[in-house]
């Protein structure tokens, strides 16, 4: 029986592995999510990359309790530090932020050449996760969005690809696939940030004014139109 506590934001991440011999998970704190995967038959070996002591050994522990310690590695190291060169065919990295995760890709990219399968959830700023992996040639083939205890997340599953896709400026900022589906959850959200973004364009334009101030409000005024449209 798979018992490990895992949020429902972690369960769906995990329901996007699928079946693959070696799941990192970078930033995997007490190493739920590749106990869970293993246990759901998704890997075969999985690696809990910490850069903290304390999560680290949380990593530990939950190998140990539930007796994993054969499938489930715990490293400590920063981001795919922690990780070989095509050791890894499937990279998780959850609950960060967007900038965070991009950094964090950047600095390990020459460890993902044989990684087919990246799942990111980034907390915030998925733009930024999106405009990475446009900038190196994965293509995002899978999107979720939820909601859990008051907050919104969303998922980006993205494979490399030898025909990459170009996306509009408009599908980084909504998704390409969730600006399809359109989900309640999706248009909650999205309302949401509307009247966030209406709130600074009017702060705006009681600053004094300048070029830098003019582009910014620009800017925004944009953003809440395309708002305005995926959400009527």
């Amino acid at each position: 029986m798979n018992d490990i506590p895992i949020s429902e934001r972690l369960k769906a991440v995990a329901s996007l592995i699928t079946p693959t011999h070696t799941l990192a998970d970078i930033g995997s704190d007490h190493a739920y999510l590749p106990c869970y995967a293993f246990l759901e038959g998704r890997i075969k070996k999985g690696i809990a990359g910490e850069i903290n002591v304390g999560p680290y050994r949380s990593a530990l522990s939950t190998i140990e309790k539930y007796g994993l310690s054969e499938h489930i590695t715990a490293r400590l190291g920063d981001g795919l530090s922690v990780i070989e060169k095509g050791e890894a065919d499937c990279i998780t990295i959850a609950g960060m932020g967007g900038e965070l995760i991009r950094r964090i890709l950047e600095a390990g990219k020459d460890r993902l050449t044989d990684a087919t399968r990246l799942i990111l959830q980034p907390n915030v700023g998925e733009h930024q996760v999106r405009l990475w992996l446009m900038a190196n040639d994965f293509t995002i083939d899978q999107e979720m969005i939820l909601e859990e205890d008051g907050h919104i997340y969303e998922i980006i599953q993205a494979q490399k690809n030898d025909q990459p896709k170009t996306y509009s400026a408009k599908e980084l900022m909504f998704g390409p696939i969730l600006l399809q589906e359109k989900t309640d959850t999706f248009l909650k959200k999205w309302r949401a940030e509307l009247k966030k973004r209406e709130r600074v364009w009017q702060s705006l334009g009681q600053a004094v004014p300048s070029p830098e101030i003019a582009k910014r409000r620009f800017a925004i005024e944009k953003e809440i139109q395309w708002i305005n449209e995926v959400t009527t």
